[in-house]
């Protein structure tokens, strides 16, 4: 793994797990938070509600002894006081849902206001849906000094079965049982929506820290890759930088072979030249025959300045310096066609405009090498040679009409190729770019197939070239 991975993952591994630890640690103090507050929350209004039951009942015996007590009463047999009692507990019903109960001590219903049809019943074996008998257990609350109890019920108002706090206490003489209740769905609703509440911020709360952790890794990574390109734009710059040097380099040193050949080799093989020629002059005025091998030094001589100027010319056309890149290229074209026969037809297009000598030289080099190209392999006859001016780049394009390749193959054979690279890396190192069309299939008279090689330099990249140029 490298230095830069294990960096992200050093940073991004510790974030996941502080997050993820808050957000158990968030979790858990929630849900312990919620516990309680629902423990609260309930007891609270089991209080308020247990308050209510002994309000109501104190109300209940305070009304029943003012039955008791009133003149009507006062007298009477006991029946007709329990009758009156009775009638009394029937009319104090409060709320849609609040009512008073009477049982005798064998689960008989003497008072039920809410449910008449139960009036005369015997339940001393109702059992809940768990199997407590809740009469039972009603009646031995009250038999033990009476309180609150709490056992399922059906509300009157819904219908439906649902757990009720009840309030029950025996009357004596009568012997009678008195109970009141409230039923508690309402603070089960109220239960259920705070816990529905508590979840719903645990999700919130989670689904910030997840967003928080994404936006955290988004950010690292963000700032890794910005890392990652501005390192590679440096390395990249530093590559062309000593491409350029290396190119740079190795120009310097053919100018300076350049000029040993032209200044040093060249006249050195003239001197010897013109001694020659003069030995012969001074044999053919004193009318002397001179020897053959003379003329033959001669003619060698002569081949020997040639080359030296052709490799001179090679090594660095004083041309392209003296005169500028399109006399170069119209030279180039001129001189590869006499030396190798084939028909090649130089273009300008656009006014001329002054390059930088690196620019020049790149793109001379490229044109050097597309014809030796063309002369080793594409086995053409006809060679066009164009450099063109544009608005916003300088374009040169050398298009033969021979017999193509693969370019797909050839790209897969590493050891193939190297001068197209060559010519790729060079224009690469000024910021142009380099590209190669072939046709393999072309018919040997259409001179619109074959192979195009187009070298393109941006004028931006010219004027960088130029400001960072030595004065």
């Amino acid at each position: 793994m490298q230095l830069k991975a294990k960096v992200m993952l050093l940073a991004v591994v510790p974030l996941l797990l502080s997050l993820l630890l808050i957000g158990v640690a968030m979790f858990e103090q929630q849900h312990a938070l919620g516990r309680q507050t629902r423990a609260l929350v309930r007891e609270t209004y089991m209080e308020a509600r247990r308050a209510e039951l002994r309000h109501n009942m104190d109300l209940a015996l305070s009304a029943l002894q003012s039955v008791h007590t009133t003149p009507d009463n006062v007298g009477a047999d006991d029946a007709t006081q329990q009758r009156r009692a009775l009638h009394a507990l029937g009319r104090m019903n409060y709320g849609p849902d609040g009512y008073f109960f009477v049982y005798d001590q064998h689960g008989t219903v003497l008072m039920h206001s809410r449910q008449p049809e139960l009036m005369g019943r015997n339940l001393w074996e109702l059992r809940d849906n768990s199997g407590q008998p809740t009469i039972q257990l009603l009646l031995a609350k009250a038999r033990a000094g009476g309180g609150f109890i709490e056992f399922p019920w059906r509300k009157p108002s819904s219908g439906q079965t649902v757990p009720k706090l009840g309030y029950v206490t025996l009357l004596q003489p009568w012997g009678w049982m008195i109970g009141t209740g409230l039923y508690l769905d309402d603070i089960q609703q109220t239960l259920s929506a705070l816990d529905e509440g508590m979840d719903r911020n645990i999700r919130t709360t989670i689904g910030w820290l997840m967003a928080v952790a994404a936006g955290g890794t988004l950010v690292i990574s963000i700032s890794g890759l910005m890392l990652n390109l501005s390192e590679h734009r440096e390395a990249d710059a530093q590559l062309r930088l000593m491409a350029r040097r290396v190119v740079q380099s190795q120009e310097d040193e053919r100018a300076r072979l350049a000029r040993e050949l032209h200044d040093g080799t060249s006249q050195t093989l003239v001197a010897g030249k013109l001694l020659i020629e003069s030995a012969v002059d001074e044999l053919q005025r004193q009318g002397q025959p001179h020897p053959a091998a003379l003329d033959k030094a001669l003619s060698r001589l002569n081949d020997a300045l040639l080359e030296v100027r052709h490799l001179s010319h090679s090594l660095r056309p004083a041309m392209l310096d003296n005169l500028g890149l399109p006399a170069a290229l119209e030279h180039l074209g001129r001189e590869f066609g006499e030396h190798t026969g084939l028909r090649i037809d130089t273009h300008i297009d656009g006014p001329d405009i002054a390059l930088p000598d690196e620019a020049k030289t790149v793109l001379f080099r490229v044109a050097q090498e597309a014809l030796t190209n063309v002369v080793k392999h594409a086995q053409a006859s006809h060679v066009d040679l164009s450099l063109g001016f544009e608005p916003e780049q300088i374009e040169l394009r050398i298009n033969d009409n021979g017999q193509g390749f693969d370019l797909e193959a050839l790209r897969a054979l590493p050891r193939e190729g190297i001068g197209l690279r060559n010519m790729r890396e060079r224009l690469a190192s000024i910021g142009g770019r380099f590209e190669v069309h072939s046709d393999m299939a072309r018919h040997p008279q259409d001179p619109q197939h074959g192979t195009l090689m187009v070298a393109t330099v941006p004028l931006r990249a010219l004027a960088r070239l130029q400001a960072a140029a030595p004065v």
